[in-house]
């Protein structure tokens, strides 16, 4: 899915995701997790301030940013074995 993104200048001076938008939602990048290259690409796994997980590619030649994968806490909390996180409401 292709997705806007506002990058700012990363430590080797390449652009990384600081905000990007998802439908109508936008996300604020709080941590980058990782990073990997392909031959004209990069994927970068971020954690977003809703504290979902997201990797993003970049297509490094065109700036075209695409979002492949998307993990919710929700859906974290679902799996056996983790005891479910405490929510304020």
């Amino acid at each position: 899915m292709r997705i806007d993104v506002e990058t700012c200048a990363g430590r080797d001076g390449s652009p990384m995701p600081a905000r990007f938008r998802v439908g109508r939602a936008r996300v604020r990048v709080v941590e980058t997790l990782d990073q990997w290259f392909g031959p004209d690409y990069r994927y970068i796994k971020v954690r977003g301030h809703d504290r979902c997980l997201y990797i993003l590619r970049c297509h490094d030649a065109h700036e075209d940013w695409e979002l492949t994968m998307f993990k919710s806490e929700r859906a974290l909390d679902m799996m056996p074995g983790r005891p479910p996180t405490k929510r304020l409401m």
